[in-house]
């Protein structure tokens, strides 16, 4: 079968990527200690299968990283939901800006709770994958930009909100300096040891909090 239905078809899933095993990541996801309903139901309904290499498929939805490329992995599903929970805490995200577009699940998550989504990605090759996997969602508040994440899209800024996929041995300046008044960014901090870090803007004032051990791949510059 081709066209509209046999798209509809992948997006469903089938055996190890159906709905059923969709809807166990959530209830896992609760137990582990989410409990924002509104990024529960963006966990739900977007297809984490869509977005990694078919081998793969069939462990979408376990709790792990899983290998893209380019030395680059998709983040397991609970630091997703824990990131954005925190960034969610008490507000609205609004206009978003993501640093490392990955392969485009974070964006597509994102793209639920967020008004605007704007997604950098500095490996093209993985930009277009993004791509090629958020049409399958035909999602209206979600831009790509091939581009050096350190930098962030100025263009497009303040951001209410700034999320990063990637960590940094300390938060760039040029992203502090484009998250808006009482905005609020997250993103993992530090070479062998990591942590995740929030940053709220008070005027020109940023307070930063020092969150939980991670490991994420590195935030580096320039592009490819």
């Amino acid at each position: 079968m081709t066209g509209r239905g046999s798209d509809q078809d992948k997006l469903a899933g089938i055996g190890m990527t159906s709905l059923r095993v969709r809807a166990k990541m959530v209830e896992r996801l609760r137990t582990q200690g989410i409990r924002d309903e509104k990024v529960l139901h963006a966990m739900s309904v977007v297809p984490r299968h869509i977005f990694v290499e078919e081998a793969l498929a069939s462990r979408a939805y376990e709790d792990t990283a899983l290998p893209l490329g380019f030395g680059q992995t998709i983040s397991q599903p609970f630091i997703v939901a824990r990131m954005i929970e925190l960034l969610r805490a008490g507000r609205e995200l609004g206009k978003t800006l993501e640093i490392g577009s990955g392969c485009g699940y974070q964006a597509a998550v994102l793209s639920q709770v967020a008004s605007e989504v704007y997604s950098i990605e500095r490996i093209a090759a993985l930009l277009e994958r993004a791509k090629k996997n958020l049409r399958h969602l035909r999602l209206p508040n979600v831009r790509l930009k091939h581009g050096d994440g350190n930098e962030g899209i100025i263009e497009a800024a303040p951001y209410d909100t700034i999320i990063s996929a990637a960590a940094a041995p300390a938060v760039p300046e040029s992203l502090m300096k484009q998250l808006a008044d009482a905005g609020r960014m997250v993103m993992p901090v530090g070479t062998a040891a990591q942590s995740l870090v929030m940053i709220e803007r008070r005027g020109n004032q940023f307070i930063e909090n020092r969150l939980e051990a991670v490991r994420f791949v590195p935030l580096v510059a320039g592009v490819e």
